[in-house]
């Protein structure tokens, strides 16, 4: 068949190579300039990497080294402490990445004449026969099925599903850089497990991407208006400068250019479907969710993984049909782990009496327990 994906994120990418390897033609539609993803660091859980694998990609010998993870006060004494050695035994590997290297290491296998970039899908337009694909104003392609992949502010999502509330903002705002391992600065403790402030609900963590370089996140209360890089850093310096002392460290040894700032959102409410006929939605389009888990990449390589299974064989008369089942096996699990999400998103940000006691809630938690819970999540 001839397939479309429009969107060339993490999520759009695999699942245009994985329709590539079932033989299909695709087609993939970038708005950018260039074939890139920006950002910072990127958790890979491991359902996410399980997804990889059905799709194709080798992720052997690519996992991040076990350690023992789980939430800490601000000073850095532990709360709950997760065995990530048996966590990964039992559930599998997980790795922190480079976003744009492995952005490029997962768009490596499709052809160069299979991405259009510089080409803003700004509308489609189903037919009895396909679907009509449309960028500044003219018709530029049309496809057995249409795979919508573009993003948290997608366009298109609105167009499918006019009546959807949308995207609203929580309240709050993340802030990610990446830097080389500063000499002489121990983190060994901090690392792979997130700081709680109960005093502000504010949140810090910081993981390893290889044995050279670390990335960090905050998440925070949103200031209005929204500020920029070198506002917020200086921010984020004053608000955590009693904190653990190797967290004012890293925030202050990351250079302003190279700090990221989201004010966090998801979708107002679910989905009422993920595929409608020919067209289908994947990753933050069809699902945005809070990062409070880390599964937004996994949850999007999930659906390519459905989505390329589901359309294996298939030929065009077969496509709606085949749509319904992704829509069926994935749109309860990514709803379910959106929901979820928030859920975690309002514990970690309590203040005051709220959170002092879910820091007393959690330090009576047993370490095997906060293992299993993992299960729900990393198993898809």
């Amino acid at each position: 068949m001839r397939v479309v994906v429009v969107g060339a994120g993490l999520g759009g990418v695999v699942a245009a190579v994985g329709l590539h390897r079932q033989g299909h033609q695709v087609t993939l539609y970038e708005r950018g300039a260039e074939l890139r993803e920006a950002g910072t660091g990127v958790a890979i859980m491991p359902n996410g990497l399980r997804a990889l694998e059905e799709l194709g990609y080798d992720t052997r010998g690519q996992s991040t080294p076990a350690r023992s993870a789980g939430l800490r006060d601000w000073r850095g004494r532990p709360l709950l402490v997760t065995d990530a050695v048996r966590a990964q035994r039992e559930f599998g590997s997980m790795i922190v990445a480079d976003r744009a290297e492995l952005h490029r290491i997962l768009r490596a296998p499709l052809p160069a004449e299979a991405v259009r970039t510089a080409t803003p899908v700004e509308r489609l337009e189903p037919g009895v026969d396909g679907v009509a694909v449309f960028s500044g104003g003219e018709r530029v392609d049309e496809a057995d099925a249409v795979i919508v992949a573009d993003g948290i502010g997608s366009r298109l999502r609105g167009q499918l599903f006019p009546a959807h509330s949308g995207l609203r903002r929580i309240g709050r705002m993340d802030l990610r850089g990446t830097l080389p391992r500063p000499a002489g600065l121990d983190v060994e403790e901090l690392l792979a497990g997130i700081l709680l402030d109960r005093r502000t609900g504010a949140m810090f963590g910081l993981f390893p991407i290889g044995s050279d370089r670390l990335y960090w996140f905050t998440d925070s209360v949103l200031p209005e208006p929204v500020p920029g890089p070198k506002e917020a850093h200086e921010q984020m310096l004053a608000l955590m400068a009693d904190w653990h002392p190797a967290v004012p460290a890293l925030l202050a040894a990351t250079a302003a250019d190279d700090v990221y700032v989201d004010p966090i959102a998801c979708l107002a409410e679910p989905l009422p479907a993920f595929a409608t006929g020919r067209i289908a939605l994947l990753g933050d389009a069809a699902h945005a969710m809070t990062p409070d888990l880390g599964q937004g990449a996994s949850q999007a390589f999930e659906d390519a993984a459905a989505l390329t299974l589901h359309l294996s064989g298939a030929g065009p008369a077969e496509v709606a049909e085949r749509l319904l089942r992704y829509d069926a096996q994935r749109r309860p699990r990514a709803n379910r782990l959106m929901r979820a999400a928030e859920r975690q998103s309002r514990l970690t940000s309590q203040t005051g009496a709220a959170a002092w006691a879910r820091d007393t809630l959690l330090r009576a938690i047993p370490a095997r327990l906060a293992t299993r819970q993992l299960a729900a999540i990393w198993h898809a």
